[in-house]
């Protein structure tokens, strides 16, 4: 089973921390697929980037207010182009690791089979604030989740499934604009996936983020100076939230030993101690996957010979 960053890059097409990103990747290239959607190929400078592009006929127009094209793009690609691909974690260009590798490989093995997604009620006036529309959709799905998030496999089917089958209710909710920050919510309440009746998708923040200090009227806190603020929201924060994987967001110009001093060093001997075991249904897994990929023109000849044995004996 493996990872797949998805990356979602735009405007200078860049990723802000590249150097730091390729670093954290390398230790666990067994287990991570990497992926960009983009908005202009011909402004990708980064050799590296363009190894990792989406092939552009998964390529739609899309704006800071209607991004969810995006999304199921890089979605329905990841499914097809390595079906060991089972959690799906989306990313900026102004993301950054801020655990170590170490980190990031143990709450894989523990948590692959779950996805991990801030998600509650609507915190905004729906009647007041069109995003997503939310007032001319039934109740129980008003809801909003973080919008950048871990998606396992077998919630990404579904997502999938749920666009495809509910085309209408889709429209009205990304027509509404920020529909990222409450259609995969509402996905998952489709599903039953969500607490109480479900307990595979964990609700808690994967990716680090400062909304006390906005940058805009929609994002949050652009980390650029490494300020004693920074440093201490952090460090706090890191620590409250054990899912806590990313850091957003980041400017190019936020000092890069500061970040590597916490991906590496903060946590460097608790997360020695780490019991980072595989779990043993990832062999089976890797065996049934070689088998469908290898010996998939086979498996009917080996049926029908199975049945008539057992018809015949």
């Amino acid at each position: 089973m493996k990872i797949a960053l998805c990356f979602i890059i735009n405007y200078d097409h860049i990723l802000n921390k590249e150097d730091i990103w390729r670093e954290w990747i390398e230790p666990n290239k067994d287990i991570i697929n990497v992926y960009f959607y983009y908005g202009d190929i011909k402004k990708i400078k980064s050799q590296w980037i363009l190894k990792h592009t989406l092939p552009q006929k998964y390529i739609i127009n899309t704006s800071y207010y209607q991004i969810i094209p995006a999304y199921t793009s890089l979605m329905a690609y990841g499914l097809s182009h390595d079906i060991g691909n089972q959690w799906f974690c989306f990313l900026t260009d102004s993301c950054c690791p801020i655990i170590s590798p170490t980190k990031f490989r143990y709450l894989f093995y523990k948590n692959y089979n779950k996805s991990i997604i801030s998600w509650k009620p609507a915190w905004w006036n729906i009647q007041f604030h069109k995003r997503a529309n939310l007032a001319r959709i039934p109740e129980m799905y008003r809801l909003g989740n973080d919008p950048w998030f871990i998606m396992k496999r077998e919630n990404v089917i579904q997502y999938l499934e749920f666009i495809r089958t509910n085309n209408n209710l889709t429209q009205v909710i990304c027509s509404g604009g920020l529909a990222n920050e409450s259609l995969f919510a509402v996905v998952l309440k489709g599903f039953d996936q969500l607490e109480p009746n479900f307990k595979n998708v964990i609700s808690a923040s994967t990716h680090l983020a400062d909304w006390s200090r906005m940058y805009t009227a929609t994002s949050p806190h652009l980390f650029k100076d490494a300020n004693e603020r920074d440093i201490l929201f952090i460090e706090e924060n890191c620590k409250k939230n054990n899912y806590t994987m990313f850091i957003r967001k980041v400017s190019r110009e936020f000092p890069n030993e500061v970040l590597k001093h916490y991906i590496y060093d903060v946590n460097r001997e608790k997360d020695s101690k780490l019991c980072v075991k595989e779990p043993i249904i990832f062999m089976f897994y890797r065996v049934k996957n070689l088998y469908l990929i290898k010996f998939k023109h086979f498996l009917l000849p080996i049926l029908f010979l199975f049945l008539f044995y057992k018809f015949y004996n």
